[in-house]
């Protein structure tokens, strides 16, 4: 699945748009209950867990385009929001396409 920030995808046609794709992954705001965080203190263990954390609303989104049918993601963006209760939401979304190479030779164009 090629997922791109950008909106469209160079060299490739939009065969059909497919609409909107989410992926959510929900974590605790504790760090201490995530096991992420030594009582030390020591917070470097946080980053790689919120790269992980947005690898899995990724991973999501890309599993509920696959089931649309598309074969490609644009514009995609993370939102983020906290929920009551000390949870934080991830959210990954964009545009779920079917894209398919474009001809080499453009329209009108003869070889």
């Amino acid at each position: 699945m090629l997922v791109m920030t950008i909106d469209q995808v160079p060299g490739h046609r939009v065969r059909r748009i497919l609409g909107e794709v989410i992926g959510v992954t929900i974590k605790s705001d504790n760090p201490y209950v995530e096991g992420v965080k030594s009582l030390d203190g020591n917070g470097d263990e946080r980053v790689g867990q919120l790269i992980q954390t947005r690898q899995e609303a990724v991973a999501n989104m890309i599993e509920y385009a696959r089931r649309l049918g598309a074969n490609a993601i644009v514009g995609m963006r993370f939102d983020h929001r906290t929920i009551a209760g000390g949870y934080n939401e991830i959210c990954a979304y964009g545009t779920g396409l079917v894209i398919a190479p474009a001809s080499r030779l453009g329209r009108g164009a003869t070889s």
